[in-house]
């Protein structure tokens, strides 16, 4: 017999209605939790409670409209797309850019919120906290992880970004995936794949608690650059590994010997190496403007 998990979890949290939704729901869930550690942190080092409110602002405009526009940029479609018959399957944002703006539905890049979030925590670093950019870095790359938990499990919840077919035991018939009219599909005939949603999301919880023990018991902030270095190594890290499970998100994928999330994801990682090697050949900075 062949084991799997039969998914038919809708996001709908009332029948017939897109909004509100259970991606949403769990995609503020994340960005909540990660206010309050970031709050923890601020009062342990005595920083002001008016720039964790700044700070929130610049990480939540920074998350959503740039993972939605790496969505858009990175892996389209940019045009719509069409069958050998030349009817139209999928609409492309640039032929309705409205559709950009539904994030509700789903479709966020994390190299693109990477992207923006680096972009607003410099101009936040030389406008707000009048520290180093590296400072802020260090103290919200934990958020950031649980933040990107739940935004995956918010995915597995939409059936999308679906690993490969498997035979594996703990794989997942995606029903509003693999049926073009679920109502109709007999479970039989849905493939079986990996649930590389939830891949990332449990190794996005092991980041999250690798650093938060980092900077609570071994004080890892104080070595500017350790915290942000060791994120970059293993988030992106991990990203670059479950791709390998992972149906490419990108038309092109097919073709190429790794694909556009692992593409993007290698100067990530060296760029992560290189951050942890010089912070660690700092001495420790022992008072709180670490």
């Amino acid at each position: 017999m062949i084991l799997a998990i039969n998914w038919d979890v809708s996001s709908e949290l009332i029948d017939g209605w897109k909004t509100p939704n259970l991606y949403g729901l769990l995609f503020v869930t994340g960005l909540i939790i990660g206010y309050f550690v970031v709050h923890r942190m601020f009062k342990k080092e005595g920083v002001e409670e008016s720039q964790l409110d700044k700070l929130v602002l610049y990480m939540v405009l920074a998350t959503i409209i740039g993972a939605r526009l790496g969505h858009v940029l990175f892996y389209g479609p940019y045009w719509d797309v069409y069958n050998d018959m030349g009817m139209r399957i999928e609409e492309g944002y640039f032929s309705n850019p409205l559709n950009i703006l539904k994030v509700w539905e789903g479709g966020l890049a994390s190299h693109g919120g990477a992207m923006a979030i680096l972009i607003s925590l410099y101009i936040f670093s030389k406008r707000v906290s009048k520290r180093p950019m590296m400072w802020i870095l260090d103290r919200i790359v934990a958020p950031i992880a649980i933040a990107g938990c739940f935004i995956r499990l918010g995915n597995l919840v939409n059936h999308e970004i679906v690993g490969d077919i498997t035979t594996v035991p703990w794989g997942f018939r995606f029903m509003h995936h693999d049926c073009m009219s679920w109502q109709q599909c007999d479970w039989a005939d849905i493939p079986i794949r990996h649930p590389a949603q939830l891949y990332e999301a449990i190794s996005y919880v092991v980041i999250f608690i690798i650093l938060m023990y980092m900077y609570w018991k071994r004080d890892a902030w104080k070595r500017t650059g350790v915290m942000f270095g060791t994120f970059l190594i293993l988030l992106f890290g991990a990203r670059f590994l479950v791709e390998f499970v992972k149906i490419g998100q990108a038309a092109r994928d097919d073709s190429l010997l790794i694909n556009t999330g692992q593409m993007l994801s290698i100067p990530f990682v060296l760029a992560g190496i290189y951050i942890l090697w010089k912070a660690m050949k700092k001495p420790k900075i022992e008072n709180k403007e670490a």
